[in-house]
Protein backbone atom coordinates (compact mmCIF):
# COMPACT_ATOMS: atom_id res chain seq x y z
CA UNK A 1 0.00 0.00 0.00
CA UNK A 2 2.53 2.32 0.94
CA UNK A 3 4.86 1.52 -2.09
CA UNK A 4 1.78 1.84 -4.45
CA UNK A 5 1.54 5.79 -2.80
CA UNK A 6 4.90 6.14 -3.64
CA UNK A 7 5.17 5.57 -6.91
CA UNK A 8 2.30 7.74 -7.65
CA UNK A 9 3.98 10.12 -5.96
CA UNK A 10 7.07 10.21 -7.34
CA UNK A 11 4.98 9.71 -11.27
CA UNK A 12 6.47 6.28 -12.10
CA UNK A 13 3.45 5.74 -13.59
CA UNK A 14 3.99 8.18 -16.32
CA UNK A 15 7.06 6.49 -17.62
CA UNK A 16 6.62 2.77 -16.69
CA UNK A 17 5.95 0.67 -19.68
CA UNK A 18 2.42 0.75 -20.05
CA UNK A 19 2.27 4.38 -19.77
CA UNK A 20 0.64 5.35 -22.28
CA UNK A 21 -2.66 3.98 -21.12
CA UNK A 22 -2.28 6.21 -18.36
CA UNK A 23 -1.75 9.28 -20.35
CA UNK A 24 -4.37 8.99 -22.63
CA UNK A 25 -6.88 8.56 -19.86
CA UNK A 26 -4.76 12.01 -18.11
CA UNK A 27 -5.42 13.83 -21.67
CA UNK A 28 -8.84 12.52 -21.90
CA UNK A 29 -9.64 14.14 -18.28
CA UNK A 30 -7.98 17.41 -19.26
CA UNK A 31 -9.92 17.91 -22.24
CA UNK A 32 -12.98 17.08 -20.30
CA UNK A 33 -12.15 19.89 -17.66
CA UNK A 34 -11.69 22.30 -20.37
CA UNK A 35 -14.62 21.54 -21.78
CA UNK A 36 -16.26 21.61 -18.55
CA UNK A 37 -14.65 25.09 -17.96
CA UNK A 38 -16.06 26.49 -20.78
CA UNK A 39 -19.52 25.13 -20.13
CA UNK A 40 -19.58 26.93 -16.97
CA UNK A 41 -18.31 30.55 -18.91
CA UNK A 42 -21.06 30.30 -21.79
CA UNK A 43 -23.43 29.42 -19.14
CA UNK A 44 -22.50 32.56 -16.87
CA UNK A 45 -22.60 35.12 -19.85
CA UNK A 46 -26.18 33.78 -20.66
CA UNK A 47 -26.99 35.00 -17.01
CA UNK A 48 -25.34 37.64 -17.42
CA UNK A 49 -27.47 38.78 -20.30
CA UNK A 50 -30.94 37.55 -19.17
CA UNK A 51 -30.23 39.64 -15.89
CA UNK A 52 -29.43 42.87 -18.37
CA UNK A 53 -32.35 42.16 -20.55
CA UNK A 54 -34.64 41.77 -18.01
CA UNK A 55 -33.12 44.93 -16.26
CA UNK A 56 -34.20 46.62 -20.35
CA UNK A 57 -37.16 45.45 -20.15
CA UNK A 58 -38.29 47.15 -16.79
CA UNK A 59 -36.98 50.43 -18.29
CA UNK A 60 -39.11 49.81 -21.34
CA UNK A 61 -42.42 48.84 -18.90
CA UNK A 62 -41.93 51.81 -16.71
CA UNK A 63 -41.15 54.40 -19.88
CA UNK A 64 -44.23 53.04 -21.58
CA UNK A 65 -46.40 53.90 -18.74
CA UNK A 66 -44.85 57.30 -18.26
CA UNK A 67 -45.68 57.80 -21.96
CA UNK A 68 -48.75 56.31 -21.75
CA UNK A 69 -50.13 58.92 -18.93
CA UNK A 70 -49.05 61.68 -20.23
CA UNK A 71 -50.65 60.93 -23.83
CA UNK A 72 -53.86 60.46 -21.83
CA UNK A 73 -53.40 64.19 -20.38
CA UNK A 74 -52.90 65.44 -23.37
CA UNK A 75 -56.34 64.08 -24.78
CA UNK A 76 -58.47 65.94 -21.81
CA UNK A 77 -60.58 68.06 -23.39
CA UNK A 78 -59.68 70.65 -20.84
CA UNK A 79 -56.19 70.24 -22.13
CA UNK A 80 -57.08 70.55 -25.93
CA UNK A 81 -60.03 73.72 -24.96
CA UNK A 82 -56.73 75.43 -23.43
CA UNK A 83 -54.32 74.70 -26.26
CA UNK A 84 -57.03 76.00 -28.65
CA UNK A 85 -57.30 78.84 -26.82
CA UNK A 86 -54.20 79.74 -27.33
CA UNK A 87 -54.53 79.59 -31.18
CA UNK A 88 -58.10 81.67 -31.09
CA UNK A 89 -60.42 78.64 -31.16
CA UNK A 90 -63.14 77.94 -28.66
CA UNK A 91 -65.49 75.39 -28.45
CA UNK A 92 -68.78 76.34 -29.95
CA UNK A 93 -71.68 77.82 -27.77
CA UNK A 94 -74.41 75.71 -29.99
CA UNK A 95 -74.52 72.24 -29.56
CA UNK A 96 -73.62 70.60 -32.76
CA UNK A 97 -77.21 69.47 -35.34
CA UNK A 98 -77.81 65.90 -36.50
CA UNK A 99 -78.65 65.87 -40.05
CA UNK A 100 -81.19 63.18 -41.09
CA UNK A 101 -81.23 62.15 -44.63
CA UNK A 102 -84.60 60.97 -45.80
CA UNK A 103 -84.42 58.24 -49.02
CA UNK A 104 -86.88 57.82 -51.84
CA UNK A 105 -88.10 54.57 -52.25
Amino acid sequence: MKKNFYNIVKGKFLVSDDAFKNWRFIIFLSVLALIMIASSHSADKKVHRIAQLSNDVKELKSEYVDVRMRLMQTKMESKIITAMAKRGLQPSVMPPQKIKIKTKD
